[in-house]
């Protein structure tokens, strides 16, 4: 099936007299005859269900789902996308373990990882997504785990060379992860270029209505887990918290990664999607192939408006011929980027200020990559601590307006736009 396809009939598919739609199993438990057949479930000798903080099937089928349209072997839902990312690296890294990680990554992830993940003795080398070879070759340890990029940078909008990363990963013996939040499996498919596991917010796109937090964890199946035994103990020894299951021996490399993360992770640590939030979600991916072509195409109408207002200082936007990473948005997303564009009103601060007053079709919000378009003044509200030279300092420009734009008349956005910004008095 093509991914169009996917978006509606992958991950279930209902058997005579049942229902169309994926069904909510709002239940936390599940009741079986006999302790016998309950104890096969908690020795993962047989398939089902015993228990929502581990396993449901309304998370399983749109689980399935993601792992359909990523190409990927297995795949889970989490309560958040930082629980997903949270969960990806530390299926792999534990106390005195090493990861390398983009340094333009979402805010939020590269907190994690500098501060409560260091405290857990994760040590971390954060590294430039344009680096040299030879930087990138250096920032390799002897025990690190694994390689963490994101497709699109949040909010920066790099475009992350997910083949080259891949190359040096593998060399070293270790997967890619990459979060997929902006590009979306319709955009780009993040395995094809050699990504291992793939992440996602899906509060963002994948839902589309500013309706669910949630997050996705999906494994390619394609790392050799076995033949990297010593970097992974966690998945090729027996694990002893776990009836000492090897779990790279009994579920393969399809099957070894998930397995462990919902067996291990979420038994321990919970951070479930709850049944209801999947359905809304799965509901949100049935739209997702024709939402994001028209994110992608009211985004180049609007990123080309901007460039030609002369109340706009400037515009970054991949998707956007002359941009930086133009060229290699291309190669990845050949059918588009994301409807996230970062522009400069002219007039510093102040104006931008001025502008956001002023808006009537954009929603001022902290949210991005949903069917309404959002804007957010980042000097103003979520960094209003910092000075003009902490912001250059931290990359965010005084001037700065990140608009996600959204689905709604292109000419209504950009007319809103327009009114706004001859109201600035730049």
């Amino acid at each position: 099936m093509k991914k169009e396809t996917k978006c509606i009939q992958a991950g279930y598919t209902p058997a005579n007299g049942e229902p169309r739609m994926i069904p909510i199993i709002q239940s936390t438990t599940f009741k079986y005859d006999t302790s016998e057949d309950m104890g096969k479930l908690f020795d993962l000798e047989a398939p089902g269900y015993f228990y929502t903080r581990l396993q449901n099937p309304t998370n399983d089928f749109v689980a399935a789902k993601l792992a359909a349209l990523e190409g990927g072997t297995a795949a889970m839902l989490t309560s958040s996308g930082q629980a997903a990312t949270f969960y990806s690296v530390f299926n792999l890294a534990s106390a005195g373990d090493h990861v390398i990680s983009s340094s333009t990554i979402y805010g939020g992830s590269y907190n994690l990882f500098n501060v409560t993940m260091r405290r857990m003795g994760i040590d971390f080398t954060f590294v430039d997504p344009d680096c040299s070879d030879e930087e990138l070759e250096a920032a390799f340890k002897e025990n690190t785990k694994c390689v963490f990029g994101e497709t699109i940078a949040n909010p920066a909008l790099i475009v992350f060379d997910i083949e080259r990363f891949a190359k040096a990963a593998h060399k070293h013996g270790v997967p890619l992860i990459i979060d997929n939040t902006f590009a979306t499996p319709i955009n780009c498919r993040p395995i094809e270029w050699g990504a291992d596991i793939v992440t996602h917010s899906t509060t963002k796109y994948l839902d589309g209505h500013d309706a669910t937090v949630g997050g996705a964890i999906i494994d390619s199946g394609n790392f050799d887990w076995m033949a990297h035994k010593d970097k992974f103990p966690g998945l090729t020894e027996p694990d002893e918290s776990y009836h000492g299951i090897t779990y790279a021996e009994k579920f393969g490399n399809g099957g070894a990664f998930i397995t462990k993360a919902t067996a291990q992770l979420m038994r321990d640590l919970g951070a479930i999607q709850s049944p209801m939030n999947a359905y809304f979600l799965n509901l949100g991916i049935e739209s997702l192939a024709v939402r994001m072509q028209r994110h992608c195409e009211n985004g180049l109408k609007v990123a080309e408006y901007l460039q030609t207002n002369e109340n706009v200082a400037w515009v970054f936007y991949p998707g956007l011929p002359g941009n930086k990473y133009y060229d290699r948005a291309k190669k990845y997303m050949p059918d588009g980027t994301c409807g996230v564009i970062s522009f400069g009103v002219k007039g510093g601060r102040k104006a931008a200020e001025e502008f956001m007053k002023h808006l009537k079709v954009a929603i001022i919000a902290t949210h991005v990559a949903d069917a309404h378009t959002c804007i957010l003044h980042p000097a103003s509200s979520t960094h209003r601590q910092m000075t003009d030279e902490e912001l250059m300092a931290a990359g965010v420009a005084p001037d700065l307006v990140r608009l996600s734009v959204g689905i709604e008349n292109v000419d209504d956005i950009i007319e809103d736009l327009k009114q706004a910004l001859e109201k600035t008095g730049a």
